[in-house]
């Protein structure tokens, strides 16, 4: 079973770069001019990873019959997950992506636009994914960038919250992605907005295990 993170870290924002701004509030002004460097800094750093204008992963996905009884599953076991009774669900990487597209909209955009799974590494409790991620150019510039490459994302159980993912590594073809930048984004919990929201929150809370197999991911009501 996945390790449980017993201690709350950064909740996910796919556009994140306010941080910095938080910081700026609660320090003087030579903190002030010490957090305008690293933020410009880092803002150059990522430009030399990222691209303009998104390119939407290619995932696969189960034919419209699978799809179907995937709901099935689904809301099964959401109702055993609610009422606290056992229940196993195993999903697949297929599965894992058309789950991706029947989530709900949480106002950070859709997990299908920007991850598809392509493949478990069992071992390590990580899934890997062809991504295209969103991120904020500077206040000051505007808009998106985007990178595009393959990234890993470990499998966690959070107490009292439920199943959530981390990326663990970001590669870029023919880029170097900033170490700093790695260390940051790494500690979001991506599927924060998830947990949130009151018609999955009881069902999030009520998986108490989650298990990275060979044929991917497994949710259970019981530890």
């Amino acid at each position: 079973m996945s390790k449980i993170s017993k201690q709350s870290t950064a909740p996910f924002n796919p556009f994140f770069g306010c941080a910095i701004m938080t910081i700026v509030a609660c320090m003087g002004i030579g903190g002030i001019v010490w957090v305008v460097h690293v933020g410009r800094t880092m803002d150059r750093e990522i430009g030399k990873f990222t691209v303009d204008h998104p390119v939407k992963p290619v995932a696969v996905k189960p034919d419209a019959a699978g799809v179907e009884s995937l709901k099935g599953r689904l809301a099964a076991f959401a109702e055993a997950a609610k009422a606290g009774k056992p229940a196993t669900i195993q999903l697949s990487v297929p599965e894992l992506n058309s789950v991706a597209e029947l989530a709900p909209d949480t106002g950070f955009g859709s997990f299908a636009d920007i991850m598809a799974v392509k493949a478990i590494k069992a071992a390590e409790g990580v899934l890997v994914a062809d991504v295209c991620l969103p991120l904020n150019k500077n206040p000051l510039e505007g808009g998106k960038r985007y990178a595009i490459g393959e990234a890993t994302f470990k499998v966690e159980l959070v107490k009292e919250v439920g199943p959530d993912i981390k990326i663990a590594t970001l590669t870029i073809p023919g880029k170097e992605v900033n170490p700093d930048f790695m260390r940051l984004f790494s500690g979001f919990q991506l599927l924060s907005p998830y947990h949130k929201l009151e018609a999955l929150k009881p069902v999030m809370q009520g998986v108490k295990a989650v298990k990275v197999t060979a044929d991917g991911v497994e949710l259970s009501t019981q530890p």
